[in-house]
């Protein structure tokens, strides 16, 4: 009897596609009792597929503007650097989660550091998942009600179709998304269609580079492109600590650690997730590079810290009404469904932090639900209307959780080195990258600071982050 119900315990969790949250995998996909869901192992082009929509996210927004900071050639090189230094900062955490025996990103900072590491792993999720949602939210009230930018007003979808209106401004128009379309997507305890939101994301993805590629080419024929800016304009001491605030940015565009055990945990060979890494990365950066560059391109120095935000303007070409809403209304819905996929490993982390003694799992607590459940919302809701702008949250996600996440919890890691298994370049590399993610980000605040504070009496209340480095 004991092994039929390990057997079938075995199957089930074979069977169910399952994320991090809380130090556990939780069940995302559930096995059906007929056999039309059985999950037998991800494939290897799947896992990829996955893995590249975890990696790829609002970041792929911000990170145009980037070059407007960096020029186009640094801007490029920093972008291969970062995902070189991801790609060498997850093997390091797979590598040590085998000799941990560890299947999780939690249960890894468990052995080396104790329930201290454990929970710290817990508080930089919640921060940079609340991030994330506000990033999204923020976008949302961009691209359907409209942005301000150094005086210039760039209207939403909604105010180009119906004109101004008090339905269509900023704050009603979130406020009924999150009530129509948040709340009731995380009050749900169940995902059953994750392959088809993943391959959504991806697909958005590749409309937004076909449209913008397609766009800026027609224009650089036609000789109406601007010549860009290859290298960063440095005029003094300030403007190259100004280079360090799209660091942040880049971070969080990479980060994606803390779903890579799950995506290993379905594999049937799980000695192909360092290929699976890199192919992931590969396709990413290149999809990073060719939207930031012809991104950088087509709009130049007028480009926004969302740059979704800049199609609302006359593109040039046939069709360019009808091309910059079908790109800006379909991500916004892709930004709509990948919500709950965030939210889900949001709640139940938090849930551990402020409930870590709760004899009940959270799903099965009605009222402990609601409440975290409404209170996460609430907080993504408030962020979204008193944050200016993406770049903002970015700045501050990235330099703290975010770049916790990628690369100093796994060069800690490799230097407590509890199994012995730590080489010499492990840890130089780990000293080297804890150092330059602290130097960086440290200065990125800084800088992001000075700039906010010396042009804050300039600034209207949603003005671009970047209109300082104009």
């Amino acid at each position: 009897m004991t092994d039929e119900i390990l057997s079938k315990q075995k199957k089930f969790e074979k069977d169910s596609v399952s994320v991090f949250v809380d130090g556990e995998n939780y069940p995302l996909l559930q096995p059906e009792e007929n056999g039309e869901e059985v999950f037998n192992g991800a494939s290897f082009s799947g896992s990829v597929f996955n893995l590249s929509t975890t990696i790829i996210g609002a970041g792929i927004m911000a990170l145009p503007a980037t070059m407007k900071v960096l020029g186009l050639f640094l801007g490029i090189a920093i972008i291969v650097l970062v995902a070189i230094l991801t790609e060498l900062s997850v093997e390091i955490l797979l590598r040590f989660s085998k000799a941990a025996g560890s299947t999780s990103y939690g249960e890894v900072m468990w052995d080396a550091f104790g329930n201290i590491g454990k929970k710290l792993l817990q508080f930089c999720v919640v921060i940079n998942n609340i991030g994330i949602l506000v990033v999204y939210m923020i976008i949302l009230g961009d691209v359907l009600s409209g942005t301000n930018s150094g005086g210039v007003h760039h209207a939403g979808v909604l105010e180009k179709w119906f004109g101004e209106q008090w339905w269509n401004g900023r704050v009603f128009v979130l406020l009924v998304i999150t009530l129509g379309v948040f709340s009731p997507l995380a009050g749900l305890k169940r995902i059953d269609s994750l392959k088809f939101t993943s391959a959504f994301a991806v697909a958005m993805a590749i409309v937004f580079l076909v449209i913008t590629v397609g766009v800026t080419s027609f224009k650089l024929i036609k000789g109406n492109i601007a010549k860009p800016r290859l290298l960063p304009a440095i005029t003094d001491t300030n403007s190259v600590w100004k280079l360090f605030t799209v660091v942040p940015v880049l971070v969080t565009s990479y980060v994606c650690h803390f779903n890579v055990h799950s995506i290993e945990n379905e594999l049937e060979d799980t000695s192909r997730m360092l290929p699976i890494i890199r192919t992931s990365l590969a396709v990413c950066s290149t999809i990073y590079i060719i939207i930031s560059i012809f991104g950088y391109l087509l709009f130049g120095d007028s480009i926004l810290d969302d740059v979704l935000a800049n199609f609302d303007t006359d593109l040039g070409i046939p069709f360019s009404s009808q091309l910059s809403d079908a790109v800006r209304v379909s991500y916004s819905l892709h930004l709509m469904l990948v919500f709950p996929v965030i939210f889900y490993p949001l709640r139940f982390n938090l849930d551990g932090l402020l409930f870590p003694s709760a004899g009940e799992p959270l799903a099965a607590n009605k009222v402990r639900f609601s409440i975290v459940s409404s209170g996460l919302i609430g907080v993504v809701f408030l962020g979204a209307n008193f944050i200016p702008s993406i770049w903002d949250v970015f700045q501050f996600t990235g330099a703290t959780a975010a770049v916790c996440l990628g690369f100093i919890f796994p060069s800690a890691i490799a230097l407590r080195d509890e199994h012995g298994i730590a080489t010499k370049k492990d840890k130089v590399l780990s000293v080297f990258m804890i150092c330059l993610a602290v130097f960086a980000n440290l200065v990125a605040i800084y800088s992001d600071a000075s700039a906010h504070f010396h042009s804050h009496s300039h600034s209207s209340p949603r003005k671009s982050s970047l209109a300082a480095y104009q």
